[in-house]
């Protein structure tokens, strides 16, 4: 079963920053790892469900035009929109995923530190939730703490490899280290060095 709505409403209650996103260098130095993995410098439009309290909406919003985000604690979404106040394109809505995907079309999907919180059946209805939600130039980004976790369905391994074989896009970026995983899957897999006609 899918880690449910009252887990993330108890740990928001008693913290506004419960992964400590804002003080511990790993989270600091993950984010930065996150933006610059992204091969383009800005997108159109970006997707970010599981936003928490919006400290990676934040760096995502000043790469688009259009920034949604969604989390399904009201506290969380509360803590997102003051961080993205000073964002007019950015939104934060209140989604319990992958039941209430947004309808609109994506550039670029970002599922960080979300999908070990889904079972298997969720997590394949999410990721064809977003197969759907992408262009022809659609890119997905994935970030997930590699050890397993107590009370997750999945582990981090489990949900890139079931990325991996569902999406059946390119790996673009495939970054991975004792503590995280990142991979990032784009239908067009030219290098960034070629894309601006370097070779």
């Amino acid at each position: 079963m899918s880690v449910m709505t009252p887990y993330f409403d108890r740990l928001f209650a008693e913290n506004d920053d419960p992964w400590a996103f804002r003080q511990r260098w790993y989270e600091r130095r993950k984010r930065s790892l996150t933006l610059a993995v992204l091969p383009q410098p800005h997108y159109r439009s970006i997707f970010e469900p599981g936003c928490a309290n919006g400290e990676l909406s934040a760096g995502l919003a000043l790469r688009c035009d259009h920034l949604v985000c969604c989390d399904t604690s009201a506290a969380a979404v509360v803590l997102a929109q003051a961080r993205l106040k000073d964002f007019a394109h950015a939104e934060v809505r209140h989604s319990r995923l992958p039941q209430q995907w947004p309808t609109q079309s994506f550039e670029l999907i970002v599922l960080s530190e979300l999908c070990y919180y889904l079972d298997h059946d969720d997590l394949c209805v999410l990721i064809d939730c977003a197969l759907a939600s992408l262009p022809p130039d659609g890119q997905v980004l994935a970030c997930h703490w590699r050890p397993d976790i107590e009370g997750c369905p999945q582990t981090g391994q489990q949900v890139h490899e079931r990325l991996h074989e569902r999406l059946k896009m390119p790996r673009l970026v495939h970054h991975h280290e004792s503590d995280l995983l990142l991979d990032l899957w784009c239908h067009d897999d030219t290098s960034i060095a070629s894309r601006e006609g370097l070779r």
